[in-house]
């Protein structure tokens, strides 16, 4: 078999090793358009995990790589010269010229041969069996198909240089620094004695206001030697192409055509904030190297085992990198956080690293956090969980943060609940959760979404609520929310179970912002008037009335999902001319008229709260500018907390479903309004919740799916923190006995997993 791969970066060459050892009989020619020891940046790091992966596939290419990288096991946060380290990270740093040599030397070792200066422009001429396209970020082969592979190119906001330094470290370190224009990181790392890695980051904005130039080299040089004086402490900055520029997230649809397959960069990148492009790109040569060996004489098959290998994975990385960037776009936002708390939510910002995986690294580090966070809420046990400390909202007194979120039912026979709904509320209640906010509460018959919704209309109504209140109230120490809205132009649809979103024969007429159905086979809402406006605000002032009768404790007021309050704040279902429509202010208006006449209406000790779609998951949707002057709108009328939701705005949504997904929305809202939120979304577990609220995402945490099959889900979380819950009903308190020893132990038993799956130190043993 004859393999050409075009580039000769580290993924190319590994690849070439690992496949020449695979395939001895293998002809492997490696082309590369630059001279052999030219190097275009300075080092690359690698994790204990993925040197682990070397050793196992070539232990020659792993004992050259470790005779010559500097290790560390500390990382450092710093900012404006406070500093904290968090120890138990096992990472190594080489030079990228270093391993270049190294791996071009095992190629040699191995009879691959190497072609330097030499630039192939017409691939057909190579005659080979398989082409590897390993040509880096600006790949000329994959651009010459980029139809083909479906590639796909986007820049990230914020502006970075790679430079070089002298100044030794002796931990991988974040050095945030505050100036009068704005806030600059430097990703820094040793990768030799005496040399190390310094990546610069900032806004575009602050970049603009401190006055850079793209490829002014000495200018930058001076400009950043200034900023980070005293991180610098004497040494020098040094250039190689430090040009100023933004990190492209590149994505393929398709990774091969033909004989022709991606590799590295070429294929997909990797924001240098969650780990290095080689390490991906040498992940990924092991898997290609493999596929082609178990399958020479199947091509074709080779290159979609390769695909299902690594897509996966590679997207996981690739999502998990995009969540870290995004973190360092919003530096400003985060900057106003007191150091502790800055920190941790350095370490934790791709929500792949969670309180618990730092415990388990560093307790002394998330101890202190735990503390700063107990003794910023005055709570004398400062190694109390987060998610059972107490939280207010006006005068409602919530005993933990955990809620639980409004979750529909569908059980309710002409807008009446029954014992199900008594059942479902009131064993959530006992099981220990801080607040429940019902299911959506229709405020008129056609405001249903079904012919199963509830309502708190009539007299029957609203006595069969006050019963459920008046058990939670009686039996829990839990507060209870009714969530007050109407379907719009999603009602009138069968039960789910029935079919989703599918119409009923005989539906009611719908009502919207705008005559747009919400799918093809659903009805044509009417766009609503003045009239109609004027009745559903009077139906929501009424049903206002109802909830204070019943005794709740707070309102939640609907307005997300592309429910009708929801249809006047997106631009994908408003499309109104009128003084409703158009711009964010005019599309803000009946909502907040709609909140305000609600606010009026219940009793002033009592918080209301609102629920907002904070992302539409669709193209041309809400925009976070428009979000953020929702939220600070509905903040000036009154509103005491912002319940953050995305999605199901219009049908043909398009989600990036993933753990706590919907966090960076709440922490958007959060910490740029300044008024307290509410997240949801795929969180489900109790460390996760505390993550989320050390992190300042969120104050308040709402479970779904997690509650639906678990009711306890709360005292399962106590008993796992060994927290002393003084809630418990005294017909359950012999319970403790058994459930708090047992997941004590079963919380000691996934530690030592986890310390046991750690990957082994690759540390060298100096004498």
């Amino acid at each position: 078999m004859k393999i050409a791969v075009i580039g000769g970066g580290p993924g190319g060459l590994y690849f070439s090793i690992l496949a020449k050892k695979a395939m001895p009989e293998s002809q492997i020619d490696v082309y590369e358009r630059n001279k052999a020891d030219d190097a275009f940046g300075f080092g690359v790091v690698f994790s204990d995990e993925t040197l682990s992966e070397f050793l196992s596939r070539d232990p020659k290419s792993y004992e050259l790589i470790r005779s010559r990288f500097a290790y560390w096991d500390d990382l450092d946060v710093a900012r404006d010269g406070e500093k904290v380290r968090i120890t138990g990270n096992g990472f190594c740093g080489c030079s990228r010229k270093t391993l270049l040599q190294l791996l071009q030397q095992r190629c040699k070792e191995e009879g691959v041969n190497l072609h330097f200066e030499y630039n192939i422009e017409d691939v057909s001429s190579l005659n080979a069996d398989v082409i590897v396209a390993g040509d880096g970020i600006n790949s000329g082969l994959r651009e010459q198909f980029k139809d083909d592979f479906g590639t796909k190119i986007e820049y990230t906001k914020n502006k970075f240089v790679w430079m070089g330094s002298t100044k030794p470290l002796d931990a991988f370190t974040y050095f945030f620094r505050n100036t009068p224009h704005g806030i600059f990181v430097a990703h820094t790392y040793q990768y030799q004695e005496g040399m190390s890695t310094w990546i610069f980051e900032t806004t575009e904005k602050t970049w603009k206001n401190s006055g850079f130039t793209t490829e002014n080299e000495e200018d930058t040089i001076q400009k950043l030697s200034e900023i980070f004086k005293e991180e610098l402490d004497g040494h020098g900055l040094i250039s190689n192409r430090s040009h100023w520029r933004k990190f492209p997230i590149i994505t393929n649809e398709n990774w091969h055509k033909d004989n022709v397959v991606l590799l590295g960069d070429a294929k997909a990148t990797a924001h240098y904030s969650i780990g290095s492009g080689t390490k991906l790109a040498m992940e990924c040569a092991i898997a290609l190297a493999d596929s082609i060996a178990e399958n020479q004489n199947d091509i074709p098959k080779a290159f979609q085992e390769y695909d299902n290998k690594r897509r996966q994975r590679v997207e996981m990385i690739q999502h998990a990198a995009k969540v870290s960037l995004e973190w360092f776009e919003d530096m400003e936002r985060h900057k106003q956080h007191d150091f502790l708390p800055f920190a941790f939510g350095v370490m934790t910002r791709s929500k792949k690293v969670t309180f618990e995986n730092l415990a388990i690294r560093d307790t002394s580090f998330t101890n202190a956090v735990l503390t700063e966070f107990n003794n910023a809420i005055n709570n004398k046990n400062t190694k109390l969980p987060p998610a059972f400390s107490s939280y207010d909202l006006r005068k409602m007194h919530l005993e933990n943060r955990i809620v639980m979120a409004p979750m529909e039912q569908y059980s309710a026979e002409n807008g009446l609940i029954s014992d199900w709904h008594l059942v479902h509320y009131g064993s959530r209640a006992i099981g220990g959760i801080g607040l429940i906010i019902t299911e959506s509460v229709a405020v008129s018959d056609i405001g249903k979404v079904t012919l199963g919704c509830a309502m708190i209309k009539s007299k029957d109504q609203i006595d069969r609520w006050k019963n459920v209140v008046d058990f939670v109230h009686k039996n829990s120490t839990a507060k209870i929310a009714i969530q007050l809205g109407h379907s719009g132009r999603r009602g009138g649809v069968k039960l789910p179970w029935e079919g989703y979103n599918l119409p009923l024969e005989n539906a009611w007429n719908l009502l919207s912002a705008s005559a747009i159905p919400y799918k093809d086979k659903m009805s044509v809402p009417k766009e609503m008037d003045s009239e109609d406006m004027k009745l559903v605000i009077s139906e929501f002032i009424q049903a206002t009335k109802n909830a204070e009768e019943a005794g709740f404790d707070m309102i939640e007021i609907q307005a997300n999902h592309g429910f009708l309050l929801a249809s006047f704040l997106s631009p994908l279902t408003n499309s109104r001319t009128d003084e409703f429509g158009g711009s964010i202010e005019n599309r803000l208006k009946f909502p907040l008229e709609v909140f305000k006449a609600v606010r009026e209406n219940f009793h002033q000790d009592k918080p209301i709260s609102i629920r907002i779609s904070a992302f539409d998951w669709a193209e041309n949707g809400i925009s976070e500018e428009d979000v953020l002057q929702i939220a600070k709108a509905f903040k000036e009328a009154g509103a005491d907390i912002i319940n953050v939701s995305t999605g199901y705005t219009v049908a043909k949504q398009k989600p990036a479903y993933g753990r706590m997904y919907q966090t960076p929305f709440s922490d958007a809202i959060k910490n740029t309004v300044q008024i307290p939120t509410i997240t949801t979304g795929t969180i489900q577990d109790i460390d996760q919740i505390n993550t989320i609220i050390l992190n300042k995402r969120a104050d308040l945490v709402a479970l779904g799916r997690p509650l639906l099959l678990d009711p306890n889900f709360v005292r399962n979380a106590q008993a796992y923190e060994q927290f002393e819950a003084d809630d418990i009903p005294k017909q359950y308190e012999a319970g403790i006995s058994h459930l708090y020893p047992y997941k004590l132990s079963e919380r000691k038993a996934i530690e030592t997993m986890k310390k046991e799956l750690k990957p082994e130190s690759h540390k060298k043993i100096t004498n």
